[in-house]
């Protein structure tokens, strides 16, 4: 009954796009909130009318009824909503970082619109998002979300079943991922900020007399912007190729 209602071209238009659908609303840049949903919508079904042809062999035939194509675009939009949500909890690393220099160097208290989490953040994680959004758009690493939402027939086929126990451990497994990755791009502010204090505790035992932890203040925050300017080419370098091997592993060779 289904078939008769449902052409078989515009069937399979919507089973690819409610999986590229999902992945285009989440993964970094694109999906941002400001970035209109018309375009977004519009980028979705241009890329599911790429798509189609690519994978025609792989989508099941139209089911009987409609409760049963209200199942397998469920499934679909779940497969989507993984897989740009891979991406998008790697790009917390960079707010997550952010929020730790700003603490070592005496700026979290400095909030301001974090455009791509739609909430108050750091100065330094609000920058560190978006130079991480615009080098994932000059070294093209979008296109591996498009890659592996593409690539994911082979490993999720549609009606095959969702391997729950997977998708959670994954999903689990990136979040840690991604604080330890936080950690690894914060990790030379830290150091820093860990000598100086040190030298700070010091002066403090010497000349009690003194508030030396509030008269280092500025002192405190130069020397932190200093650091991070030094090693801002090493932190991206880290985010940027530890997002690329886990987005990677989604594509097929």
């Amino acid at each position: 009954m289904l078939s008769e209602l449902l052409p078989a071209g515009i069937y399979s238009f919507l089973l690819v796009f409610a999986r590229v659908g999902a992945v285009v609303m989440l993964i970094p840049g694109i999906g941002e909130a400001y970035v209109a949903s018309r375009a977004r919508l519009a980028l979705a079904a241009l890329l599911s009318l790429l798509i189609v042809p690519l994978v025609a062999a792989r989508l099941p035939a139209a089911p009987a009824e409609p409760v049963l194509l209200v199942v397998l675009l469920l499934g679909e939009i779940v497969v989507g909503l993984f897989l740009g949500a891979i991406a998008r909890i790697l790009m917390t690393a960079l707010g997550t970082a952010g929020m730790i220099i700003a603490n070592m160097n005496s700026l979290a208290n400095a909030m301001v619109n974090d455009p791509t989490s739609q909430q108050q953040g750091s100065i330094v994680g609000n920058f560190l998002s978006l130079l991480g959004l615009l080098m994932i758009f000059t070294l093209d690493l979008h296109h591996i979300s498009i890659s592996a939402a593409v690539d994911s027939y082979m490993v999720f086929p549609p009606g095959g079943g969702l391997p729950s126990g997977d998708l959670s451990e994954t999903i689990a497994r990136i979040a840690s991922e991604s604080f330890v990755l936080a950690m690894k791009m914060a990790a030379p502010v830290i150091a820093a900020a860990g000598v100086f204090y040190l030298g700070l505790g010091l002066l403090a035992r010497l000349m009690p007399q003194v508030q030396i932890f509030f008269i280092a203040i500025p002192l405190q925050v130069t020397l932190g912007l200093v650091v991070l300017g030094l090693s801002l080419p090493v932190i991206m370098q880290v985010f940027l190729g530890t997002y690329e091997d886990r987005l990677l592993f989604f594509v097929a060779n």
